[in-house]
């Protein structure tokens, strides 16, 4: 009779997972429709729930923290979105460890929520110790991994260190583009980001020649009239105005 009500209760369980995993989408394709404002409502709800069903440092809550801090910083309400990520990254860190994988992302969505709060000195901080512990354990091509050494370049891009900032960028761009190809996101987006700061620099003929690029490859990958390539477009028509192309704001990835 144990081993039958043991595995009613799994299978209650798993129906409940499964309806919070349908609200998780549900709010991921607010998020992919540029409506993080109704993607952290549903995430708000979802987490409630979970943490009422199977606690707070449930696999299930534990991701959807996660997902509801950074709803939140795209929806502009960076202080509680900060918050809610530095609850998960404490959480995530209980739960799994300083650098296991999921502990890694939260992490870096945290160190991104610093960035775009304009808190470049711990946003850089934190951006170095993840790079290093991605990169020992993924590899410094990894498409993870970049996304880390992106974000670290657009922070110190931010403080006025363009030089440091170019440097870091085109060197994360050379390692994508040697193990990932011309044609993968990553390396896209790196490009378009070392354009980015070449145009702030003031060195437009190469910030233009790195975004032209940046769209004949995104256009190939995605095509010419997907979201991603029409803001590389924008990029590139702002581009004797660098100050129109915020470089401190997330870059697609």
């Amino acid at each position: 009779m144990a081993w039958w009500a043991g595995r009613k209760d799994r299978e209650v369980e798993l129906q409940h997972l499964a309806l919070l995993a349908d609200q998780n989408a549900e709010a991921a394709a607010y998020f992919a429709e540029d409506r993080p404002d109704r993607a952290a409502a549903v995430l708000l709800q979802v987490r409630a729930e979970c943490e009422q069903l199977f606690g707070a440092h449930h696999p299930a809550s534990l991701t959807v923290t996660g997902n509801l801090g950074v709803a939140l910083v795209a929806a502009g309400r960076g202080a509680e979105g900060i918050a809610v990520l530095e609850t998960s990254v404490t959480d995530r860190i209980r739960a799994y460890g300083n650098d296991h994988p999921e502990t890694l992302t939260a992490r870096d969505a945290l160190a991104t929520a610093y960035r775009l709060a304009e808190r470049w000195e711990d946003a850089i901080a934190l951006y170095a110790e993840v790079e290093a512990a991605r990169r020992r354990i993924l590899g410094a091509a990894h498409p993870d991994t970049l996304t880390t050494r992106m974000g670290a370049g657009l922070a110190i891009a931010a403080t006025g260190d363009m030089r440091s900032a170019t440097a870091l960028l085109e060197d994360a761009l050379a390692d994508a583009e040697q193990v990932l190809g011309a044609r993968h996101r990553s390396t896209i987006a790196l490009r378009a980001a070392t354009g980015a700061c070449l145009a702030v620099a003031g060195r437009t003929t190469r910030a233009i020649s790195m975004l032209e690029r940046a769209i004949e490859d995104s256009s190939a990958l995605l095509g010419p009239t997907h979201p991603e390539t029409e803001a590389l477009r924008a990029d590139l028509a702002d581009v004797h105005h660098p100050e129109r192309l915020g470089i401190h704001r997330p870059v697609p990835a």
